[in-house]
């Protein structure tokens, strides 16, 4: 399967206004994002945007953005209109977010491990949570899931995505990482689709494809990417790529 990894990327940032060109270590964020993401050597790299500095500060880094418009709802839909722009013809399109400097390549690679098997519609990454704070926060995400193939633990099929804690009773909870590889027929069924009522109630758009009876399965990874949100997290990236 061809790939290529789409970054959405927005000025538009209630607690971080302008995060994607916030200063780590001088370069702007969105750069180390695009040099992780070339670094997983997984296909091409574009970054989706609809703002013309970070396109500027994407080439000056020797790298490739395409404007889209301002006003989608969430990081999927830019990304397919940039697909539609770039013409592309790849089958599969990584989503990684423009606000995780750390991620590590080695996770980026690892969400396409799940589309091995063709019943797979959209694949995604997960680690099981060690810090017991993080199991009733609900600002992480718990993916509910069970093995994929029976005695392989490394990938799970996943029934449900919660902000509470679940699922209940003894054993691992894993927190779900933001990052998304989808078949591109996948790609184009889910932004054809209404938000659903579990996707709104939990703030979370990659329930409306599990409402819609479409397959998601997860990788599980060793390492969370730090996500930038505030200013405490952007001096914490600081601090972590130093």
């Amino acid at each position: 399967m061809s790939a290529i990894v789409l970054i959405p990327a927005r000025m538009a940032s209630t607690r971080l206004p302008g995060k994607p060109l916030a200063d780590i270590n001088g370069a702007p964020m969105i750069v180390h994002v695009w040099r992780r993401a070339v670094e997983a050597d997984v296909g091409g790299v574009v970054v989706a945007t609809d703002e013309p500095a970070i396109v500027a500060a994407i080439e000056a880094a020797g790298g490739e953005a395409v404007m889209t418009r301002a006003d989608h709802l969430n990081g999927s839909a830019r990304i397919h209109e940039a697909l539609v722009t770039l013409g592309s013809t790849d089958d599969v399109v990584v989503n990684l977010q423009g606000d995780i400097p750390t991620v590590e390549p080695a996770t980026v690679r690892a969400a396409l491990a799940p589309l091995a098997d063709p019943a797979v519609d959209i694949a995604t990454v997960c680690v099981e949570i060690a810090r017991e704070e993080e199991r009733t926060d609900p600002n992480v995400v718990k993916v509910v899931g069970t093995p994929a193939v029976p005695g392989n633990p490394g990938i799970l099929r996943v029934f449900y995505f919660t902000r509470a804690t679940a699922p209940w009773g003894e054993g691992p909870l894993y927190h779900h990482i933001g990052l998304y590889a989808y078949r591109r027929a996948a790609l184009d069924r889910y932004v054809a689709l209404p938000p659903s009522g579990l996707e709104l109630r939990e703030r979370l758009e990659q329930l409306r494809a599990l409402e819609a009876g479409m397959r998601i399965d997860a990788a599980i990874v060793d390492a969370v990417p730090l996500g930038v949100d505030t200013p405490a997290d952007l001096e914490r990236a600081r601090q972590a790529m130093r």
